[in-house]
């Protein structure tokens, strides 16, 4: 299912997803440099939202409210902005929802 995402049309991705990929993919050693440049550029022809003052102040708030860490937050923020009402994380409580977002474990065998 997790690669099944990317072909979704209406599907979109944050700037701090596409960092936090990357970095991770390195410092994990999930992939190699190359790999992990790869997959960067597909994930960013997605529509991306961008990271502002706004979204980071709406994360700040989303990670009180709902007691996750800010970049959790970030990530509801994001896929509010966009009107997403779907968020693909294996961080989050599956099924659970933030708002009008719900969050789905991409990784779970259904």
């Amino acid at each position: 299912m997790a690669l099944d995402l990317l072909d979704y049309p209406d599907a979109a991705i944050s700037a701090q997803v596409l960092a936090e990929f990357y970095a991770t993919a390195l410092r994990r050693r999930y992939l190699d440099e190359h790999d992990a440049a790869f997959w960067l550029e597909r994930l960013s022809l997605m529509p991306t939202v961008r990271v502002d003052t706004g979204l980071v102040l709406k994360g700040a708030v989303l990670s009180r409210r709902y007691q996750i860490s800010y970049w959790d937050g970030a990530i509801i923020a994001a896929a509010e902005q966009s009107g997403m009402d779907v968020v693909y994380s294996e961080d989050l409580n599956h099924g659970q929802l933030y708002g009008a977002v719900r969050v789905l474990n991409p990784f779970l065998e259904i």
